[in-house]
């Protein structure tokens, strides 16, 4: 005897086929440590910034806005249209080779709720339901209780790539997409996502969380810091010393953090402290020019007693010049040379 599907349960089939494969990806580190990382956050529904605040246990709306480059007037309310990516910056641990965010978000179990529910549909897929499980130590994935706190280990990455550190991306592929196009796109190679990620073009699918490496702009943060190393990616602002400071990066500006006075309410001070240079006569992002050089009062770190570092930066806005015996230099030696014969030439013919 044949068996018959109904509409009902082909609908059902595919549904159970498109989400048992979890487009969550595991990230590889080998450095037990601590760091920040961007992973892309995709809602099926329109939603608000308040939203995705309190789903991603993000407790400033300002560090949403920093991720995804957005003016600091945006309001909690303002509404995302479904299916826009969102960059959400968190902490992350690496432990036992494995990347996952530092114990957050933390999410309350609702009424109906599942585990596979909350991995696949609450959390669009950055994770599955087993690991979900694993990290809350739940022996049994259909018993859960309302009201449960969960852990939800977002994958990470702290590791450097190629003897440099980057901020790890967990970027959501697009459809039609290729590792060619997403290396383009963010400054790195095929090579480096392959290496990462052990994917190929053939095995890349929609939706699946890829870890791309991103190029931090260079900074004069000590190795004292709190915040040691910061790093800022291109085209996103990071706010550090409990809000006292706004440091952005933009390639554009030579990939030099650019820091200044955040202008907001600090997290854990009562207020922000002093920043200024030796001698007190520039404060934090200030420049003066002397001839060519210009030297600018740059954030430096800070520590827990309200203790803000800055240091004086000098670079040379002279024009380059060539040096004596450089290619330039003997070019333009031969150009006036050329130019010389030639007027010689010229007079010779004239005089005969």
């Amino acid at each position: 005897m044949g068996f018959h599907f109904t509409p009902l349960l082909l609908t059902l089939l595919l549904f159970s086929t498109l989400h048992s494969r979890s487009s969550s990806q595991t990230f590889k580190c080998s450095t037990p440590t601590t760091c920040h990382s961007l992973i892309d956050y995709i809602s099926p529904n329109t939603t608000t910034f308040s939203h995705i605040k309190t789903l991603f246990s993000v407790k400033n709306i300002h560090s949403i806005l920093a991720a995804n480059n957005l003016p600091l007037s945006t309001l909690p309310n303002s509404t995302i249209p479904a299916n826009q990516p969102i960059k959400i910056s968190f902490p992350c641990m690496c432990i036992n080779n494995t990347g996952h965010s530092n114990k957050q978000p933390i999410y309350t179990v609702q009424k109906d709720d599942g585990l596979s529910h909350i991995a696949t549909e609450v959390f669009s897929g950055l994770v599955t339901y087993q690991e979900i499980a694993a990290v809350n130590n739940i022996p049994d994935v259909n018993l859960i209780k309302v009201g449960q706190k969960l852990w939800i280990p977002l994958p990470c990455n702290c590791d450097d790539v190629d003897g440099v550190k980057v901020v790890h991306y967990g970027h959501v592929v697009e459809a039609g997409s290729s590792l060619e196009l997403i290396a383009q796109a963010y400054g790195t190679s095929t090579d480096t996502l392959v290496k990462l990620n052990g994917v190929n073009d053939s095995s890349l699918l929609a939706g699946q969380v890829l870890d791309v490496p991103l190029q931090a702009c260079n900074s004069s943060v000590r190795s004292d810091s709190v915040d040691y190393p910061l790093l800022v990616p291109n085209n996103t602002y990071f706010f550090t010393a409990n809000n006292c400071v706004k440091c952005k990066c933009d390639a554009a500006n030579n990939w030099t953090l650019q820091c200044e006075a955040s202008g907001i309410k600090p997290s854990n001070w009562s207020t922000c402290p002093a920043m200024q240079c030796e001698g007190g006569l520039l404060s934090i992002d200030n420049s003066t020019t002397s001839g060519c050089n210009v030297t600018t009062c740059a954030y430096a770190g800070f520590i827990k007693n309200q203790s803000i570092f800055t240091t004086l930066a000098t670079r040379s806005a002279c024009p380059v010049t060539a040096a004596p015996g450089s290619y330039a230099s003997r070019t333009g030696l031969s150009w006036n040379y050329l130019f010389i014969s030639l007027h010689l030439i010229l007079l010779l013919v004239y005089l005969l």
